[in-house]
């Protein structure tokens, strides 16, 4: 446990030293972000404001994972190798976002797909590895314990890497709202794989958890820089296969619970639009529905953190159930 802890310590504070000239880096190459004229109008001001922090909260934590988890047990190289590819897709998306750069929309439709056929892809090798290869937990339910579900465990878990790393990614829309959540949700299943005696598993957890808040000092309100799908696709894709490898993806869903409400009002949204020509919410994804009825951008982001806080103790606390 001391380990652990410790690991995600020193990455907090790598993370926020390494904060200062990294934006500067950032700044003296003017990659900021541009801001679409389509999301809420109070964003507009953002514009500049440098991109792909996720960088420097992935460059800290490969860098301990290869430390401090990878000879503790080599299965995590999974989660490792899998974060590392998806920064590199995330960076090539926020390439196509800078301000006077945008050769190409990031977001059109034909990208979209194509990742989510990059995570498909991602998620049928990792799902074959964890079947075939790697000793985990098929299935974990509270009380009831174990269950080996055979072949379906493939298809869950294509379907939760494709899906989390999705509602993860959207989440990204607010100063200090992924950073916090994220943070939680790594705590919590770190918190998981220490009462499984998972060391090596908890050391990449708390690792995260160290990046993130570190990663924090730099991006509250007002963000002197912004994560971009740099960090946010590695960090679903991690999450998921941390959930995968615990046994405990049923959790999901309480302790992501924030990511799990944005992308199914994203879907709503589109679902109902698509449907019937109106729109369930004011604007997606949720979070930016609630900044349209008036939540200025501080409280909808605690508010979030806070009901993420709730999922990741409720998810703790079904996990211990015995």
């Amino acid at each position: 446990m001391t380990y652990a802890l410790l690991v995600g310590c020193g990455s907090a504070v790598a993370t926020a030293l390494l904060g200062a000239p990294f934006v500067a880096w950032l700044r003296a190459r003017k990659l900021g972000k541009a801001i679409s004229d389509e999301g809420p109008q109070s964003h507009l001001s953002k514009e500049g404001t440098p991109t792909m922090g996720g960088l420097l909260i992935m460059a800290v934590w490969l860098g301990a994972a290869f430390v401090a988890g990878v000879p503790k047990d080599r299965d995590v190289l999974l989660p490792v190798a899998v974060g590392a590819l998806f920064a590199v897709i995330g960076t090539y998306d926020d390439l196509g976002t800078l301000v006077g750069r945008g050769k190409r929309d990031a977001h059109d439709r034909m990208l979209m797909v194509a990742k989510v056929l990059a995570f498909a892809v991602v998620g049928v090798v990792s799902a074959w590895l964890l079947y075939d290869r790697i000793d985990a937990p098929r299935l974990l339910v509270p009380h009831y314990g174990a269950y080996d579900i055979g072949p379906v465990y493939v298809l869950v878990a294509i379907g939760l890497i494709v899906a989390l790393t999705s509602g993860v990614g959207v989440t990204d829309g607010l100063d200090m709202l992924l950073s916090s959540t994220g943070a939680l949700a790594f705590s919590a299943f770190g918190a998981i794989a220490l009462v499984q005696r998972d060391t090596a598993l908890a050391t990449i957890c708390f690792a995260m958890v160290g990046a993130l808040l570190g990663f924090l000092y730099w991006n509250a309100y007002p963000a002197r820089v912004f994560m971009g799908d740099s960090g946010s696709l590695p960090l679903g894709g991690i999450l998921s296969l941390v959930a995968l490898m615990s046994g405990w993806w049923l959790l999901v869903p309480v302790i992501g619970v924030v990511f799990v409400l944005n992308i199914l009002a994203d879907v709503l949204q589109i679902g109902s639009f698509r449907l019937t020509g109106r729109r369930v919410l004011r604007m997606a994804p949720l979070h930016h529905h609630f900044e349209q009825i008036g939540w200025n951008e501080v409280t909808v982001t605690a508010r979030f953190a806070a009901l993420g806080a709730i999922g990741a103790i409720a998810g703790v606390a079904l996990a211990a159930l015995r």
